[in-house]
């Protein structure tokens, strides 16, 4: 097996520390990233951690990390480190199917150290399940949006709301828009102002991006 090898520097250049997707891992390589980074007294952040993967793990691994079944994510070491948690960010789920995509958002940014309400079931063909949360998320400064089917959500929403919006589609729908691709080229396609998407399922790069939007706003 190949030794893991720490990108220590990567939130010096980047602003955002070197994260694992354990997807596609064994077990025994998760294992290892799990020593190199408490033997050299890190924090990681793990994604697409399964639960049968993390039932895998040795035991002093296991209590070393703050595990969440509904994410697939795993903190190792504290949460967010000598500061705040910080708003500004907001996440919006458009049926309770996309809540793994956008809890996984939820705690890339908790790890970070952002506070991010989650807005859940307000997808669009209730519309008034969204019209009635506008007050509290026309207070964000940037939106993730996620949802599957297609994917109409991202495109109301944006024309509701200042804030830029990050548009993830999910895996989640029948038929044609099963595995996200119908949401992802509605995103991409959208008619309103602002709206950006990132990758199929992908609440960790949703997440890393809106942390590095509202930090630009401060420069």
């Amino acid at each position: 097996m190949t030794e893991f090898r720490h990108d220590q520097d990567r939130a010096a250049r980047t602003g955002i520390p070197e994260a694992v997707l354990c997807e596609h891992k064994s077990a025994a390589q998760v294992r290892a990233i799990g020593a190199a980074v408490l033997k050299a007294g890190q924090r990681m952040l793990f994604t697409r951690l399964t639960a049968e993967m993390f039932a895998a793990l040795p035991t002093g691994l296991r209590e070393a990390l703050d595990y969440d079944p509904d994410s697939n994510t795993a903190f190792l070491g504290a949460a967010c480190a000598d500061q705040a948690m910080i708003a500004g960010i907001g996440i919006v789920a458009a049926g309770t199917s996309d809540l793994p995509v956008a809890r996984e958002a939820a705690r890339t940014l908790a790890f970070h150290g952002y506070a991010a309400p989650l807005t859940a079931d307000v997808g669009v063909t209730g519309l008034w399940r969204l019209t009635e949360q506008l007050t509290a998320l026309r207070q964000h400064r940037v939106i993730i949006a996620v949802a599957g089917m297609e994917g109409a959500l991202f495109t109301v929403l944006a024309g509701l709301v200042e804030a830029p919006v990050i548009a993830v589609a999910s895996s989640v729908g029948y038929g044609v828009a099963a595995g996200g691709r119908v949401a992802l080229s509605v995103a991409l396609a959208s008619c309103a102002p602002g709206v950006v998407a990132v990758n199929i399922d992908n609440g960790f790069g949703a997440a890393t991006a809106a942390i590095k939007i509202l930090r630009s706003g401060k420069r």
